[in-house]
């Protein structure tokens, strides 16, 4: 691992170790709208600091709370929490989103968490995707299913007449809440469905890591899946139902 994946990793558990103790009730406090567009709470900023402390040495930071952090040629987007609100509820499926972006504009590291299990997964370069989990020092290639029975439909719960189209052509899903999670799992699913606008800090770690899947992305979709015949038949849903 380099240095900064290192540091991305050391972060992420230090944010786990701190979760890991129980949640601080000002966590819970609304701040104010941030970068992306959400309203902050104080567990993201406390993330985010965490994130600062370990990354600002390699560049600047872009977060999807305070926006730009520090300085530097080098761009690091993050999501300190990744689907936050299901982390202020218990649900366990919330983590982190990290990716750099090096002076030349190309993407070289990316960097998502599962803090709810510790599985960790990390983008290098060209290197292949590695899986792990947080606190081992042991990473293997990502995990792959063949036999997948259920996609992922983020924010599924704005677009019912999408629901009904996938419910009659058969395609099972799940909506869990954290988009770049669900991205980091989607050589395990059958497809990862997200509808809404698209925000850097959402996607830019995810999509890194679907390299060698069916990815299609437009400024109000993103579809991601192993097979083009599925990825293909979802869009002309999004479209047709675009139309009505």
């Amino acid at each position: 691992m380099n240095p900064f994946i290192e540091a991305c990793i050391r972060a992420n558990e230090e944010i786990a170790s701190a979760l890991e103790k129980g949640f601080d009730t000002s966590w819970y406090e609304k701040t104010e709208v941030g970068a992306g567009g959400d309203v902050s709470s104080k567990l993201d900023l406390f993330a985010e600091q965490i994130f600062f402390k370990y990354l600002s040495s390699f560049g600047h930071i872009e977060s999807e709370e305070s926006g730009i952090m520090g300085e530097g040629d080098v761009k690091i987007i993050i999501d300190p929490i990744d689907g936050s609100s299901n982390a202020l509820s218990f649900f366990p499926y919330y983590g982190t989103s990290v990716a750099r972006v090096n002076a030349d504009g190309l993407l070289d590291a990316a960097v998502v968490c599962n803090l709810a299990n510790g599985d960790l997964f990390v983008k290098s370069g060209k290197d292949d995707v590695l899986q792990g989990r947080l606190f081992s020092a042991e990473f293997h290639p990502g995990h792959v299913s063949s036999a997948s029975e259920i996609g992922l439909f983020e924010k599924a719960y704005a677009h019912p007449l999408l629901v009904a189209a996938l419910d009659k052509l058969g395609f099972k899903f799940r909506a869990p809440g954290a988009i770049a999670l669900s991205l980091a799992y989607a050589h395990t699913v059958e497809y990862v469905l997200f509808v809404g606008p698209f925000r850097i800090y959402d996607f830019a770690a995810g999509l890194a890591l679907c390299e060698g899947l069916e990815v299609i992305v437009e400024a109000d979709y993103v579809i991601v899946s192993k097979r083009k015949n599925v990825a293909d038949k979802i869009e002309q849903l999004v479209k047709d139902l675009r139309e009505e």
